[in-house]
């Protein structure tokens, strides 16, 4: 068979059923062979990026997912490297699969000829241009062996069109995929760890996206319970216990997290790290996080402990391997009698979390986004997929939603790329067609890959996506507060052809609609819930995208530290009052 049939072949039996991507010249015989062998359902893109985030946003939704996307050569390519750049970022394997120019004419110019596997190199596990056809199993082995072992992430083969072509001797019926490798923990060291854990008076679990990645979170809840330990989800690991646990303490950090959780936080004195990396907008400033604490970090990648700064003890570990033995050793001492009583420490932070509330419900029009995300929560429950990448609208959301389980808070959390919601939304809904997928974007965000809106059109795939409209790059300019300047950051302008809109310029509802999709415009608080209600509905029954666009006041600073997570700056109202912020887990005390 031909070297890209053997390729597909080999998809399919690492468990591929679907891929996204654009077909072109350099890349037609890969997709010949794609629609010959069938078994894997392609879905077309508007951009090659586009396609890149629908795969991640696949992968992210299912343990064991990948997701796969395709592109032609040259800038099919190079397109792709953002989304590469975001997979690596958050541990996120997807495989990209390229078309090149023939291996005769690579390094003469020749046409969309670039060196892809240089280029993505740096955010990617391996990036390999097939030179020799009969290599092409062994390197499509070895990528999902590579994607799956140690810390994952994506992986690029890059495939030139005389190589697709070339026949190969391949046996598919006898392939196999290569043993994954993950590092894991050993009693030894998991004893010492909570014999630490056991002389600290007020301890904290920070439970990273790794414990999500490593399908643990059921691991990570029963160790909470079985110590009586609060929990701090990082934004990666938003998910791994439910936001109404007992032992939920709140998020910590600079923007995405909560008063409660930044209170808890410092009245700590020890913290087990578990899958995380000790972000920056997590930690802020190093020595309000780490003064006072021990700390215990425990990472399936070796080189990430000590990174940010040297632990009181690391562990290499695969997750669900730590927390198969931290389950194992705490049930011994509890039946012994030596794990200490908790239960005062768990109750303070209880009580932050029923004090320390930020306002949402406000009246006004235009909006306040705070009042948009009372009425999510009203509107989309525990099993709502959220699906969000950056600026002011994400970070609010992560402070005002509530999460309930794994994998339902769907963020590219390191690279940030605008334009990401709606492509990974498209691939969310993809992985999981009869949930409900909420994407939650400022109008930015949402203007960048808004074409993509045209594929989940045009393959049926249905979600809602929450708009807040201010007509700003808000994040952008809350932080130019700090250069004294408001420059380059404002959207406005009087849109000819709808009047109505006043300064608030895009027609989102007409572009929305243009593209296949159904849209609903919100201007005051009482019509959101009614619109979310109708959203739902409008989805189940066309099956397309269908948006609800909140008209917000034009400029609204969301709380946020620029320095350490001891001084954030609070800027709205705080609740002080039970009516302040009714959809609050905890009811203000």
């Amino acid at each position: 068979m031909t070297a890209a049939r053997a390729a597909v072949e080999i998809l399919k039996r690492e468990g591929v059923s679907n891929a996204f991507g654009v077909p072109g010249a350099a890349i037609n015989p890969f997709y010949a062979a794609l629609k010959a062998a069938g078994g894997v359902h392609h879905t077309l893109a508007r951009h090659v990026e586009g396609a890149s985030h629908m795969a991640e946003g696949y992968t992210r939704t299912h343990p064991g997912n990948i997701g796969v996307c395709v592109g032609t050569s040259g800038p099919a390519g190079t397109d792709m490297i953002t989304g590469l750049y975001s997979a690596i970022g958050d541990s996120i394997p997807i495989l990209c699969i390229t078309g090149q120019a023939p291996t005769g004419v690579i390094h003469k110019e020749d046409f969309q000829a670039v060196d892809i596997a240089s280029i993505a190199r740096p955010v990617t596990k391996a990036a390999t241009t097939v030179l020799e056809a009969a290599q092409v199993p062994g390197v499509f082995q070895q990528a999902f062996h590579l994607m799956r072992s140690g810390r994952p992430g994506p992986v690029l083969i890059d495939l030139p069109i005389d190589v697709q072509l070339t026949e190969i001797e391949f046996d598919p019926e006898t392939y196999e995929p290569l043993p994954v490798y993950r590092p894991a923990a050993t009693r030894a060291q998991v004893e010492k760890a909570v014999r630490m854990l056991n002389a600290s008076e007020r301890p904290l679990i920070v439970a990273g996206g790794g414990i999500i990645n490593a399908d643990a979170s059921d691991l990570l809840v029963e160790f909470a319970e079985l110590t009586g330990i609060p929990v701090v989800p990082t934004l990666m690991g938003w998910g791994v216990i439910a936001d109404d646990h007992g032992l939920n303490a709140g998020m910590v950090g600079l923007q995405t997290s909560h008063r409660y959780g930044n209170a808890t936080f410092l009245e700590s004195d020890f913290v087990l790290g578990i899958g995380n990396r000790w972000a920056n907008r997590h930690t802020g400033k190093l020595d309000v996080y780490t003064r006072g604490r021990t700390f215990v970090h425990v990472d399936i990648e070796p080189t990430q402990i000590g990174k940010i700064f040297a632990p009181d003890y690391g562990i290499a570990s695969d997750a669900k391997a730590a927390l198969t033995l931290f389950v194992e050793v705490a049930k011994e001492l509890r039946a012994a009698g030596e794990l200490p009583d908790r239960a005062a420490w768990a109750a303070s932070a209880r009580e932050r979390k029923a004090t320390l509330h930020r306002r949402t419900h406000f009246d006004n029009v235009p909006l306040k986004p705070q009042r948009v995300y009372e009425e999510m929560n009203r509107a989309f429950g525990p099993e709502t997929r959220y699906v969000t990448t950056i600026g002011l609208s994400q970070i609010a959301g992560a402070q005002m939603l509530h999460v309930y389980k794994p994998r339902h808070w769907i963020n590219c959390g390191q690279a940030g790329p605008l334009g990401w919601t709606i492509p990974a939304a498209l691939g969310v809904a993809t992985a999981d067609p009869e949930a409900t997928v909420v994407a939650l974007s400022g109008d930015y965000d949402f203007q960048f890959m808004l074409e993509e809106l045209a594929v989940g059109a045009q393959h049926r795939i249905p979600y809602v996506h929450v708009l807040v409209n201010n007509s700003y790059l808000g994040l952008i300019r809350q932080a130019q507060r700090n250069f004294d300047i408001d420059f380059q950051v404002n959207l406005e302008f009087e849109n000819l052809n709808s009047p109505e809109l006043g300064v608030y310029g895009v027609d989102h509802v007409k572009v929305a609609e243009g593209l296949g999709c159904k849209a609903i415009r919100v201007t005051e608080p009482d019509q959101l819930l009614p619109a979310f209600e109708q959203a739902k509905k409008l989805a189940a029954e066309f099956r397309v995208p269908v948006i609800v666009e909140a008209i917000l006041e034009r400029v609204t600073n969301i709380a946020m530290s620029g320095s350490d997570i001891a001084s954030v700056n609070e800027f709205e109202d705080l609740a002080t009052e039970p009516w302040h912020a009714p959809t609050e887990i905890l009811p203000l005390t």
